[in-house]
C-alpha cells in the first residue's frame, strides 16, 4: 500500500487544498501532518493569540479529518525531523506541501528537500496556496518582481485563476503512525480576551455572511472605524482555514462595486507575499532605504509604551491600539493611523512597531505585517514616503460622530461629537468628564516638523 505524506502549515483547511488533493491521489492512504514548530517558538512567533487562534484550526482540522474517516497527525519539534520521522514510520514514499515566501520557510524548504532526497523520498512543492495568485506568476520584464501595486495590479487581474477544488470525500490514514495532542484553546495563557473564534467551520460561516451582507456595501464603508464594517477574514486568509482562490472567486461572482473594491484589498496581500517571496531580507531590512535617523530605543521609550498602551493623547491613535490589546486585531485604518503615528510623528523606527503587532496580532502575518509598516513608514513601495496622517484629520473623517473612539477609549465615553478627537481643547466641566486621559505626547506640528528635518525635507 503507497502513502503520501501531506504537511499542513498556514494551510489548515479541507476545502481547495491543492497539495491535500495531490498527495490523495498519488497514494493509497494520506498522513495529514501538522508539526508545533521548536524553532518559530524560539523565535517568538508563537504569540499567545496566534496559538490560541491555532488551537481551534487543528482542533476543527481534526474533526473535518475525522469525518472523512481519517485523523490528523500532530508532532512537536523540528520540522525537517518531525517529518522524516513520519515518513519512516509510514514508510511514505512522497510529501506534499505548499510553498511559503518567508526567508524561514524557504530555509525550511531547503532543508526538507536535502533530508527527503537522502532518504529516497520525493517532495512536491505546489504554489503558494495562502495568496489567489502565486508570487512570481506575472513580474515586469527583466526583473523578479513588481515594486509598485498599480501595474502589478493591472497584470494580477487579468491572470485566469485555477478553479476551486472540493474538499475529499473520504481520507484514509495508515495504522501505526504515533501522534501527539491538539493543544486546546484553553490551555493557552496570555490571550486578548476578545479573540475570535478560529477554524474552518468558523471561517466558512463568515465568508458566506460576509457574501450576503457587508460585501456590497464596502467600497463606501470599509474605512468607516465605528462602522465596522471590514471582512474580518485576516486571521482566516492567514492560517488559511480560507483559501483565497475562493474567497476572490465568491466575491467576483457577487459583483458590484463593493466586491471590486475587496478583490482589490485581497490582490494587495498578494503583492507583497510577492515582494518579500523575492526579496526576504524586507521582513527586517528597509526595502527601499532613506537613511533615516531613527530615535534611540532609550530615548523614545516612554513614548513607545504609550503608544503601546494607548495613552498618546490622540483618541483615534489610542482607541485603535486598546482595540489591539483587546481584540488581537485592529481595524485596516486604525493600522495605518498607528503605524503613521510611530514611525513619523513620534520617529520611532517601524521595527519596533512590527514586531509589537506580531506579538498581539491573529493575523500577524511576515510579509503582510511588515511589508505594511514599511508602507506607512515610507521605506517600502509607498510612492508618496514622506506622508504623515494626521490623527485628529483622520478620527474626523473616518470616525465623524466619535463613536469608534468613545467604544474604546472609556475616559471619553461623556465627550460628544467631534470634539472627542481634540479633548485638550475642552474647557472646565467637560474636561474634568475626561478623568486621567493624557495630553497628546508630542504636539503633531513638532512632530512633523522633526520628521521632516530627519528626512533632509527642510
Amino acid at each position: 500500500m503507497s502513502v503520501s505524506v501531506v504537511l499542513f502549515t498556514c494551510d489548515l483547511r479541507l476545502h481547495d487544498h491543492p497539495p491535500l488533493r495531490a498527495a490523495l491521489r498519488a497514494a493509497d492512504s494520506v498522513v495529514p501532518l501538522f508539526v508545533y514548530d521548536r524553532d518559530m517558538r524560539r523565535a517568538g512567533f508563537a504569540a499567545p493569540n496566534r496559538r490560541a487562534f491555532l488551537a481551534d484550526c487543528l482542533t476543527a482540522l481534526d474533526a473535518g479529518l475525522r469525518d472523512r474517516g481519517g485523523r490528523l497527525v500532530v508532532r512537536d519539534g523540528d520540522v525537517v525531523e518531525e517529518v522524516c520521522a513520519v515518513v519512516a514510520e509510514a514508510d511514505a514514499t512522497e510529501v506534499h506541501v505548499a510553498a511559503d515566501v518567508s526567508a524561514y520557510a524557504q530555509r525550511r524548504e531547503r532543508r526538507l528537500r536535502r533530508a527527503l532526497g537522502s532518504r529516497g523520498c520525493a517532495l512536491h512543492v505546489h504554489d503558494d496556496v495562502a495568496a489567489a495568485l502565486a508570487p512570481g506568476a506575472v513580474a515586469p520584464v527583466g526583473k523578479d518582481h513588481f515594486a509598485v501595486f498599480t501595474p502589478y495590479f493591472r497584470r494580477w487581474s487579468a491572470e485566469r485563476q485555477r478553479d476551486v477544488i472540493g474538499a475529499p470525500r473520504s481520507v484514509r490514514v495508515p495504522k501505526g503512525v504515533g501522534s501527539g495532542e491538539v493543544t486546546r484553546r484553553d490551555g493557552v495563557s496570555g490571550v486578548s480576551p476578545g479573540l475570535a473564534a478560529g477554524g474552518e467551520d468558523e471561517a466558512r460561516r463568515l465568508l458566506t455572511a460576509w457574501r450576503r451582507g457587508g460585501l456590497v456595501a464596502y467600497a463606501d464603508r470599509h474605512d468607516d472605524l465605528a462602522g465596522d464594517a471590514t471582512s474580518r477574514l485576516s486571521p482566516h486568509l492567514h492560517f488559511g482555514t480560507l483559501s483565497p482562490v475562493e474567497v476572490v472567486a465568491r466575491a467576483r461572482e457577487a459583483g458590484g462595486p463593493g466586491a471590486e473594491a475587496f478583490v482589490r484589498q485581497m490582490a494587495w496581500r498578494d503583492f507583497n507575499r510577492q515582494v518579500l517571496a523575492a526579496r526576504p531580507d524586507a521582513s527586517r531590512d528597509d526595502y527601499r532605504p532613506r537613511h533615516d535617523r531613527w530615535r534611540s530605543r532609550r530615548s523614545a521609550r516612554e513614548e513607545v509604551e504609550a503608544w503601546k498602551e494607548g495613552r498618546t493623547g490622540y483618541p483615534v491613535v489610542d482607541a485603535a491600539m486598546r482595540q489591539l490589546l483587546h481584540e488581537g486585531w485592529m481595524h485596516n485604518r486604525g493600522r495605518l493611523l498607528t503605524a503613521s503615528f510611530l514611525t513619523k510623528t513620534l520617529y520611532v523606527d517601524w521595527r519596533v512597531g512590527a514586531r509589537h503587532f506580531l506579538d498581539l496580532l491573529v493575523d500577524g502575518d511576515v510579509a503582510n505585517n511588515q511589508l505594511n509598516w514599511q508602507w506607512v513608514a515610507g521605506t517600502g513601495t509607498d510612492t508618496r514616503p514622506n506622508r504623515v496622517l494626521n490623527p485628529v484629520a483622520q478620527g474626523r473623517r473616518y470616525d465623524p460622530e466619535g463613536a469608534y473612539v468613545r467604544r474604546w477609549v472609556p475616559e471619553l465615553a461623556g465627550v460628544e461629537g467631534r470634539s472627542v478627537h481634540e479633548p485638550w481643547k475642552l474647557q472646565g466641566e467637560e474636561r474634568a468628564a475626561c478623568g486621567d486621559y493624557p495630553e497628546p505626547l508630542v504636539d503633531l506640528a513638532d512632530g512633523l516638523a522633526r520628521f521632516r528635518k530627519a528626512r533632509g525635507k527642510v
